[in-house]
């Protein structure tokens, strides 16, 4: 388990439910589109906002970002997105909960240098600290939090002489930074490595965490597939990178990202919670693809159960066709809604028949009656 820290009044890792955030796209210079699109984020279940800065003047307009939204009643932490400019970081970090950094942007870069001697690579490792010790400083006095972001493709040129563009290259220069900012006694961290490609991403994670535990560290991981794209693709893309390292355990944040409406993506990043038993917020349904057996219309059924249960969060509901497999399939489910025989249905409490060979047209109705009865009677 990772250790804990607060984002602003935001707890994140050490057991607190795993967040769901995600980020604008709008100018951070127009204040009032960036504050009306983290509203609508807000309200579609972001519990962070992040925001680009890419130069000073938008890391001070967070400020005023940050002012309109307490106005309207919006708490949500609020954090600064920086490439390249580490003085847009220092002053974000004054302003907002959290700012995210890009090791691969926070050093010597385009040089031009393809061989490092060990000399050298020392050296720009110092300058990594020297660089970063007022942005620390900053986060400190401030009680900001930091997002340590290694993207796969924004290496540093020194990583890249040694390591490649390679999931080894992108844990290590992470952990660079983390043993920078622990020499400075500076704890309020996250760490992500994030790429396209899925295995990347999921193999530079789990390397990273194996490093970080040899270490004795233990930070708070956000998870995501970056450049996920849209549709059917994004989600899936996002389902099988993010919901393979919650299995793992490994996690404390997650961020969908599609080619969509940000509000769109907190939907997907619920489901993959959901999905993976880490974060309840819907019912569940164990429905099989019926077969030959099936003598009701089980697509129908699903439907209409769905339409009349959604509000039911947690409760598992299973949606058989048929009794030779369906009760031992559905064993985890609260209830369970079986076939059996043409147009008939058998009703379940966990494993215990209640009801025997109902009408299809009446067996909804009744199976909701039993949730609720049970529910009114707890």
């Amino acid at each position: 388990m990772s250790r804990q820290i607060k984002i602003g009044n935001l707890t994140l890792g050490g057991g607190a439910p795993i967040r769901v955030q995600s980020m604008t796209n709008t100018d951070t210079m127009d204040t009032r589109a960036t504050v009306e699109q983290a509203l609508r984020m807000v309200e579609a279940g972001s519990e962070l906002v992040r925001i680009t800065a890419p130069d000073v003047k938008a890391a001070e307009n967070l400020g005023r970002i940050k002012e309109d939204l307490l106005r309207r009643g919006c708490e949500v932490p609020l954090v600064a997105d920086i490439h390249f400019n580490p003085k847009a970081a220092e002053v974000a970090a004054t302003l907002v909960e959290k700012v995210r950094v890009n090791p691969g942007n926070y050093t010597d870069r385009n040089t031009g240098k393809l061989d490092f001697t060990e000399q050298e690579y020392n050296d720009e490792l110092q300058r990594i600290g020297e660089r970063m010790s007022t942005l620390i400083d900053i986060c400190k006095r401030h009680r900001t939090a930091m997002r340590i972001g290694t993207n796969h493709g924004s290496l540093s040129e020194r990583i890249m002489s040694r390591y490649g563009n390679s999931p080894e290259g992108m844990a290590l220069s992470a952990i660079e930074f983390a043993e920078v900012c622990r020499q400075q006694d500076f704890h309020n961290l996250v760490f992500s490595m994030k790429a396209s490609n899925v295995k990347v991403m999921v193999d530079s994670t789990r390397l990273f965490v194996q490093k970080m535990k040899t270490l004795g560290m233990d930070y708070p991981i956000h998870l995501g597939v970056t450049e996920a794209g849209d549709g059917l693709q994004g989600r899936l893309k996002s389902a099988a990178g993010i919901g393979a390292l919650l299995l793992d355990g490994i996690g404390d944040t997650i961020r969908v990202s599609l080619t969509e409406d940000p509000e769109k993506e907190m939907p997907v990043a619920y489901d993959i919670l959901q999905a993976v038993g880490a974060r309840i917020t819907q019912p569940e349904y164990i429905a099989c693809p019926s077969c030959g057996r099936t003598q009701y219309d089980i697509q129908k059924a699903l439907q209409e159960i769905k339409a009349k249960t959604r509000h039911l969060v947690g409760v598992k509901i299973g949606v058989m066709g048929c009794i030779v497999n369906g009760p031992g399939e559905m064993a985890d489910a609260d209830y369970g809604y079986v076939g059996s025989g043409r147009g008939k249905i058998t009703l379940y409490k966990g494993r215990e028949v209640v009801k025997r060979d109902i009408d299809q047209k009446d067996a909804v109705e009744e199976l909701v009656r039993l949730i609720e009865t049970d529910r009114k009677s707890h």
